[in-house]
């Protein structure tokens, strides 16, 4: 018989916690890192937890431990935690952290990214590859350490941090996270990102062959392009260079009306650009407010079928010039689902914009923690998916918000371990949640609460 029943806002991710500690997920990432700092009551690594609780309970801030985990004995328990550490407590154990125990982190989740990561598994004789490259902004106060001047989209002369991230697109799964200062571009981490991500990957030749790399054209110096193509990689690639996407734009011979973005058209370029290898290249224009045009220029090396494959859209029963010109423009697109989706995900979901260190180390620490919880946390949507298809689609933020906070009572033995979980039958997605999760004897019937 249980020793009590707990009252918990977040009994599925308590359902979920106990899962994850069955799993040894948490042990598999911090097994290898060593945080040197004085113990007086709580483990450095034990204060992580806490700071990792906080951001799958929808925390974006450190301190809203005090509101969101302190207070909830059975998610405590369900993450192998007896109790959690005040706010202060867990931020300075942070700010002790080394750049080895940020590498020590890193090591970690790749190491379970290989072990239990899609991306890692891929099957390239299947179908390619694709792997999105990007940086996003991370706004921050003027006074932490590699906070300068940036770009930051739509926020003029704001300050803060860069991330650079590259994302297993078919999987949605963060393969690298590496924080930069505000000044960084795309164009000077690119080659550091690729070839970070062929040692995770374990890209030999005939792996880079089937990978194609999508990037935004803050990569697409002639420099770089040439780079990518001499290491047998595939491309899809915007031109930086916006005299040359004017000049390439004037070859066109017939320019074509995209059907999806009305104001936008499109034409095969005539006289590309030589690279070390052949490539196709794509010119779009669009009218300037103020009159004329303005243009740029795709480069890519897919074929047809590959194309096709990029698109949201059936591949038609011909595969005229015009379909393939359009549909190599909207293979590009879909950047805007891939890694600009999850940049957008994590920063509403995780927080990921929001906690914001003095320390530059702290703040790597965190950002990896991030990375962690969005892996698993897409890892558990499609385990719901696979039993209830309404989980399919979910991002993110609805996970955080919608999956992991069905409130209900929780059943504790004298021992501490969670015995039984019981949903609010009033919530609407408790149902579907108890459902697909109904393999496990943990999570029992529900109740009205």
């Amino acid at each position: 018989m249980p020793l009590s029943v707990l009252y918990s806002p977040r009994a599925s991710l308590v359902a979920f916690g106990v899962r994850f500690q069955q799993q040894h997920l948490w042990r598999l990432v911090v097994e290898r890192v060593h945080i040197k700092q004085k113990v007086r009551r709580h483990e450095p690594l034990a204060k992580v937890c806490d700071g990792f609780l906080n951001i799958l309970s929808g925390g974006h801030g450190l301190n809203e431990i005090n509101t969101r985990v302190r207070p909830d004995l059975a998610l405590q328990r369900a993450f192998g935690r007896s109790t959690c550490a005040e706010q202060s407590s867990v931020s300075r154990t942070f700010n002790a952290c080394t750049p080895e125990n940020v590498a020590q982190l890193r090591q970690g989740i790749e190491g379970l990214l290989q072990q239990q990561g899609q991306t890692y598994q891929h099957n390239y004789a299947q179908q390619p590859q694709v792997l999105d490259i990007d940086l996003t902004g991370l706004p921050a106060g003027a006074l932490g350490e590699g906070v300068t001047k940036g770009y930051f989209a739509e926020q003029k002369n704001k300050r803060g941090r860069q991330l650079g991230r590259v994302l297993g697109s078919h999987y949605d799964e963060i393969l690298v996270d590496w924080l930069y200062s505000g000044r960084q571009q795309l164009e000077q981490g690119l080659r550091g990102l690729i070839e970070h991500t062929a040692q995770l990957l374990n890209l030999d030749e005939t792996k880079r062959k089937n990978t194609i790399l999508r990037i935004d054209g803050g990569g697409g110096s002639d420099e770089h392009i040439n780079w990518i193509l001499q290491r047998d990689y595939q491309l899809l690639i915007k031109v930086k260079n916006w005299k040359r996407a004017q000049k390439l734009a004037a070859t066109v011979a017939c320019w074509i009306q995209d059907r999806k973005v009305s104001d936008r058209m499109v034409g095969w370029v005539q006289n590309p650009h030589p690279y070390v290898r052949p490539t196709r290249q794509v010119a779009i224009r669009t009218p300037k407010k103020k009159g004329g045009w303005h243009y740029q220029v795709l480069v890519l090396t897919l074929s047809d079928a590959w194309v096709f494959d990029l698109c949201p859209y059936p591949r038609p029963p011909t595969d005229s010039d015009a379909e393939v010109l359009l549909a190599s423009v909207h293979a590009y697109d879909q950047r805007s689902g891939g890694v600009e989706t999850q940049n957008r995900n994590d920063k509403q979901g995780l927080g990921l914009n929001r906690r914001n260190k003095q320390s530059f180390v702290a703040q790597e620490m965190l950002v990896l923690l991030a990375q962690f919880a969005h892996n698993i946390l897409i890892w558990f949507r499609n385990d719901l998916a696979r039993v209830h298809p309404l989980f399919e689609h979910y991002g993110l933020l609805r996970m955080v918000r919608d999956v992991l906070h069905i409130d209900g009572a929780v059943h504790m033995a004298a021992d501490g371990t969670i015995q039984k979980v019981i949903l609010n039958a009033r919530h609407p997605l408790a149902a579907s949640v108890q459902q697909a999760l109904s393999a496990d004897d943990l999570l029992a019937n529900l109740r009205k609460i």
